[in-house]
């Protein structure tokens, strides 16, 4: 059973000084019980999506369907069977306690009293803040926040969960511990959970299949091996001494598809991630770098990741397209 439908949807915001186009002709189909994966840099529309998706934002043009109903002229009936959670909004009240918010959130969707008790304590156990439910909110760490957001999506019983970045500002076990609980809500209670992130382990780790996004258009979808299977050219790592000079693109160096740099400032070393063009290509790549004043101490061959697949689709790797949106 389909339970998410993009048909051609744009949506564009425009003002007086300029005009953006958010989304753009993008659609897709998300099944019942389907981890779906909205995988893309900030920016690059995951948001504007899920909110049309979830009824707080208006398609310019398009159309969606949530379990058969209108996103537009059914809001009421959507809003009535979808959680919604996103690492930048409140989570609730401050002076309130993690238990009462979570009630009066279950009241808010007609849940019943012994019902929402009862669910609330099962969440609580589950994501693990049991001894944070009579705690006042404000008295909770951004994790513990975090908990009781993805908690607060769950209440009603859900038949179809939106996340907008779940696990920003958790460590490494509770963002494990909330990867685990997707893929259960999925396979166990036939849940759709739809997972917007830029977080590329996450999606490998959680997600039946994937769509790549940047600039509000739909670059790829498939299941992540497959994605990554596609990618048929070599993803090299090289570990450089950049002696003061400068590396600048690496898409600019000849055989280069794309490419990230990270620069260790006090070492002057740098690791630059390149994609080629073909394997027999890195020599001409080497001689490039070294004719710009940059020494190669090693180089291997590796696997290739999500984000490859990212850069070899746009040229560039999320951080380097974060930074083209806030220049």
């Amino acid at each position: 059973m389909t339970n998410v439908v993009a048909e051609s949807l744009t949506r564009v915001f425009e003002s007086k000084s300029r005009r953006v186009l958010a989304l753009d002709n993008v659609s897709f189909e998300v099944e019942e019980g389907e981890v779906f994966g909205l995988l893309g840099p900030n920016g690059a529309g995951k948001t504007t999506l899920i909110r049309i998706l979830t009824t707080l934002l208006l398609p310019s043009s398009g159309r969606a369907l949530v379990c058969g109903h209108n996103v537009v002229t059914e809001a009421k009936k959507v809003r009535s069977i979808i959680g919604f959670s996103s690492s930048s909004e409140r989570v609730g009240f401050d002076f309130v306690t993690a238990r009462r918010n979570l009630w009066f959130f279950s009241q808010l969707y007609g849940v019943r009293r012994e019902e929402a008790a009862s669910k609330i304590e099962e969440l609580a156990t589950i994501l693990e803040f049991q001894d944070q439910l009579d705690k006042k909110l404000y008295m909770l760490t951004t994790g513990y926040k975090q908990r009781l957001n993805i908690a607060r999506a769950l209440i009603n019983d859900p038949r179809v969960v939106f996340f907008d970045e779940p696990t920003n500002g958790m460590d490494v076990f509770s963002a494990k511990k909330v990867r685990d609980l997707f893929k259960r809500e999925a396979k166990t209670h036939s849940r759709t959970i739809f997972l917007a992130t830029h977080n590329m382990f996450e999606a490998e780790e959680v997600c039946d299949r994937v769509a790549v996004i940047d600039r509000g258009r739909i670059l790829a979808i498939d299941t992540p091996e497959n994605l990554k299977s596609m990618l048929s050219k070599p993803v090299v790592l090289l570990e450089t001494d950049t002696g003061g000079a400068s590396i600048g693109d690496p898409a600019q160096l000849a055989g280069v598809v794309g490419g990230t740099v990270k620069v260790d400032p006090e070492t002057g070393t740098a690791r630059i991630r390149v994609i080629l063009e073909s394997e027999e290509l890195l020599e001409r790549v080497l001689n490039g770098l070294e004719y710009r004043g940059i020494s190669v101490h090693s180089y291997e061959r590796l696997e290739p990741t999500l984000e490859d697949v990212f850069i070899s689709l746009v040229g560039k790797g999320f951080s380097e397209r974060e930074r083209d949106v806030e220049a």
